[in-house]
């Protein structure tokens, strides 16, 4: 019974996921056309993601073989299952600063763990269709941990830039300042001409041009940091340069993926990475929704947040297999991919197997390329990631969005995104509850002298209410109840303005309607709209005021008093 009891609530739970990769819908109608754009996409995106994803996987604190696993098979399971048509997945410098700390707390082994963990969460947010509320995140909370997440990266790869004999770089701000302000005397002169030349090589590499002949055309299309690569790996096996490489500090790069293994594991320490694990797949969630938006409007299509959070999910707890980290959607690649071309999910898929192949065939060369080299690429990436335009332009935006974004992009460069999230969550959430307080407003309205006063000389007050009546703004209504006030007679609110009655909002009407009664006073309610009413009616606040106490129009309450007084004071009848 209990077998056949927990089949159903399974069957059922089966029934309410929807997964339907987009790949499948594309392949209906797949041509040779779309496989040969998907094609050069795929291979654009493969050149450009190689050195991208040794350089994140460093600056993770990994290995760099372990960045390009990630690429490789997150890549294309990201692709393969995912809810958006050209989206590319894969390391990200987004969580450069995250993963660090948490290889530098809990080992490389945690981090994979708490990798996988989080990937059962984003596959169970996808599952329960929650990837909509990602988009409820402010943008000032996105600008300010995206530019602090740059700071951090540009921060991060100087020790390298510069060849400073720093064995291992602390994961806090404030201690990498002390420890390269220590330690900058060490600076390396030809790891600091190799950072420049590269930095300047990236930022004038010709990306695109149509008048170009011969060589020139030819390296137009070759990506800038390949060429960066290429070029300086070649001058430091040509003239045997005294700087450090990714040979020398992580040995030689092997040759295709690692047989599949279960991340050491200890359940001692694994206890102590809900934190990291929750921090992961926000970041995550956030970072790919956020780009899967971007690609959306690139070519004019929709994609579905749920699907491609559940193929995060999948892809997360899949690639630590493979000895990889963290990934998400990427956006530089993905606007790379769309503007080569693709078509389809198939491009993604490509690119993964490229990378493959050319890890395959090319990995001992990776020995010979200068880590300065790399550190200048991730410190072009930082610049082009902040949001630097955004803070000359603060002062046209109201006094929340500047505190959202300084403090989150502050908290985190100085302490991690996870608690930077949190308190930008926080503060926008307060920053919102004092905006719709302050937009809730209750004005009197103006009625004929000839009802302001009752026969028995008390008077008649009519209030139009605007706005919502929750937790954040019950003062305003509770003023009618004021403590050693004598109230009016009659107190008229008229509600068609108001759009909102939370449970504290009728907690405080029926303290209105007490103190009232207790006085000896009248409520009458004028046009309140459908929730509202519903409100009052599902808490049985109607049945205690009584139905002749509510009107469709303020004139046909002051009618009702009217025809009241002309009969000689017989007053409405008052619900018990």
């Amino acid at each position: 019974m209990a077998q056949s009891r927990a089949g159903r609530i399974a069957a059922s739970a089966l029934r309410y996921v929807s997964f339907k990769p987009r790949l499948i819908q594309s392949l209906r109608h797949y041509t040779r056309d779309d496989f040969i754009a998907d094609l050069a996409s795929g291979i654009t995106v493969a050149v450009i993601a190689l050195p991208l994803a040794m350089a994140f996987g460093i600056a993770s604190g990994v290995r760099p073989e372990q960045g390009i696993a990630t690429a490789i098979v997150a890549g294309f399971l990201i692709s393969a299952l995912g809810g958006s048509r050209v989206q590319i997945g894969g390391p990200a410098g987004a969580f450069v600063a995250l993963l660090y700390s948490i290889a530098e707390k809990y080992g490389v082994p945690n981090l994979l763990i708490a990798t996988m963990m989080a990937g059962v969460l984003l596959f169970t947010l996808g599952a329960l269709r929650m990837g909509t509320l990602i988009r409820y995140i402010p943008v000032a909370i996105i600008t300010g941990f995206t530019s602090g997440i740059a700071v951090i990266i540009a921060l991060s790869q100087v020790r390298d830039f510069l060849g400073l004999h720093v064995e291992k770089m602390p994961a806090n701000f404030f201690s990498q300042l002390g420890v390269i302000a220590e330690h900058v005397h060490t600076a390396n002169p030809v790891a600091i001409t190799i950072g420049l030349l590269s930095l300047l090589a990236i930022v004038v590499w010709p990306v695109r041009t149509t008048e170009a002949r011969g060589w020139r055309k030819l390296a137009a299309k070759l990506p800038a940091t390949i060429a960066v690569l290429g070029f300086s790996a070649l001058a430091v096996w040509a003239l045997d340069l005294p700087v450090e490489t990714i040979g020398t500090r992580f040995g030689q790069l092997p040759r295709g993926l690692p047989t599949p293994a279960f991340p050491a594991f200890e359940w001692a320490t694994a206890q102590n990475l809900f934190a990291p694990t929750l921090a992961i797949a926000i970041l995550c969630a956030i970072e790919s929704l956020l780009c899967a938006r971007v690609a959306d409007n690139l070519i004019d299509e929709r994609h579905d947040p749920n699907q491609e959070l559940m193929a995060q999910g999948i892809a997360n707890f899949v690639s630590p297999f493979f000895g990889g980290i963290a990934a998400t959607g990427t956006i530089a690649r993905t606007v790379t991919n769309v503007k080569s071309g693709a078509r389809t999910p198939v491009s993604g898929i490509i690119h993964a197997v490229v990378l493959f192949l050319i890890v395959l065939l090319l990995a001992p060369l990776a020995s010979f390329i200068p880590l300065a080299a790399l550190a200048a690429i991730l410190l072009w990436v930082a610049f082009n990631m902040g949001e630097w335009r955004e803070f000359p332009k603060m002062q046209q935006f109201s006094l929340a969005y500047r505190a959202t974004m300084l403090t989150t992009f502050v908290l985190t460069v100085a302490l991690d995104v996870a608690v930077a999230v949190q308190a930008g969550l926080i503060l926008a959430c307060l920053f919102f509850i004092y905006r719709m307080s302050a937009l809730t407003r209750i004005d009197r309205m103006p009625i004929p002298a000839s009802l302001a006063t009752r026969p028995d000389g008390r008077r008649v007050e009519a209030w139009r209410v605007y706005g919502s009546l929750f937790f954040g703004s019950v003062t305003k209504i509770e003023a009618f109840a004021e403590p050693g006030v004598e109230p009016p007679g009659v107190l008229i609110l008229e509600l068609h303005q108001v759009i909102n009655i939370d449970n504290t909002g009728l907690e405080a009407m029926e303290h209105v309607l007490s103190h009232l009664r207790r006085h000896n006073a009248r409520l009458i309610l004028v046009a309140p709209n459908d929730q509202p009413l519903n409100m009052l009616r599902r808490g049985g606040f109607l049945d205690r005021l009584g139905r002749a106490h509510l009107f469709g129009t303020l004139e046909d309450a002051l009618d009702a008093l009217e025809s009241e007084a002309g009969d000689e004071g017989d007053a409405l009848e008052v619900a018990p």
